[in-house]
């Protein structure tokens, strides 16, 4: 049976990337409004309430009003803004984190921010098995294409190539921290030191790790054995066992909605780097929406993602 979509916001950078995960795809049938209706109050409820699957694409506030709009019907919402992580009777879309059937079961996902992925993926379950503790003050040191801006930023570097990096939230606070200290499982909100560079797509994310200093902190092998087996059954997550000499983000890269993780150690076992690589628009933002469609749609969570 076809499933309907509505994506609310789809003339947006995360939007049309989910449109193009789902083209040619027999099992949804989108629901498009044309632009002299996309933004009227009245052509979104009317979608929104004709729809199976409705993928929020807005900003926060906008977002909040289309779960509004949406009261009364059947239905089942992914809001890829910030409004909803940390929001009671929402489900955390990271399947790899959550579970599975978690995100399968619900009818409200809220999909994780791209810079937060990176980090759950890679620190919450080392704290969780004990080899992190959750009390440390953790520093996340992070770099993304200018595309995970929005249009005002894509034009800004694409107008000014002279721009090469642009180093922003110096003033602290920064959305996404609450939803990093809560799925990581942390007692202390991590220091988010986030960057923009010349390149419309990609991303770094590091949490560097003073092992020695660490109360009860495992050695980097272990870490790194801890994360395999953590994502053994994971399609879209990956743990690398080289540790190269450098990490290259290109300017050309491809869409891609995998995401990889690395332990980089020390030759005394003292110091570590966890390195997360993934596309800011795949598994941070339009391909994780996508993955967790899938799954609330019982289809295979890969279906119309590049890998």
């Amino acid at each position: 049976m076809t499933a309907k979509v509505f994506i609310d916001g789809a003339a947006g950078t995360t939007g049309l990337e989910i449109a193009d995960r789902l083209a040619g795809r027999p099992e949804f049938e989108l629901i498009i409004l044309d632009d002299a209706r996309r933004k009227l109050p009245a052509a979104r409820r009317d979608a929104l309430h004709a729809a199976d699957f409705a993928v929020l694409c807005l900003h926060d506030d906008a977002a909040r009003d289309a779960v509004a709009m949406a009261e009364g019907s059947k239905v089942r919402i992914i809001d890829a803004s910030t409004a909803h992580r940390t929001a009671p009777g929402w489900t955390y879309g990271f399947p790899e984190i959550v579970g599975r059937d978690t995100v399968a079961n619900a009818a409200r996902v809220s999909n994780p921010g791209c810079y937060p992925s990176g980090f759950i993926a890679l620190v919450a379950p080392l704290v969780r098995a004990g080899l992190l503790p959750a009390d440390w003050p953790y520093t996340v040191n992070a770099v993304s294409g200018y595309s995970g801006g929005g249009k005002a930023m894509i034009a800004r570097f694409e107008a000014d190539r002279a721009i090469a990096f642009r180093a922003y939230g110096l003033a602290m606070g920064h959305k996404h921290v609450p939803e990093m200290q809560r799925y990581a499982g942390l007692s202390h909100p991590p220091l988010f030191a986030p960057a923009v560079i010349a390149a419309h797509r990609g991303m770094l994310v590091e949490v560097p790790l003073p092992l020695a200093a660490m109360p009860g902190a495992a050695a980097p092998d272990v870490l790194r054995e801890c994360l395999a087996a953590f994502y053994a059954g994971s399609p879209v997550v990956r743990v690398a066992a080289d540790s190269p000499d450098e990490l290259l983000l290109r300017a050309d890269a491809a869409p891609h909605d995998g995401l990889m993780l690395r332990v980089f150690g020390a030759a005394d076992g003292e110091q570590a780097r966890l390195i997360a690589v993934l596309d800011n628009l795949g598994k941070g933002a339009s391909g994780a929406a996508v993955q967790n469609l899938n799954l609330m749609a019982g289809l295979s969570e890969t279906a119309g993602l590049a890998l």
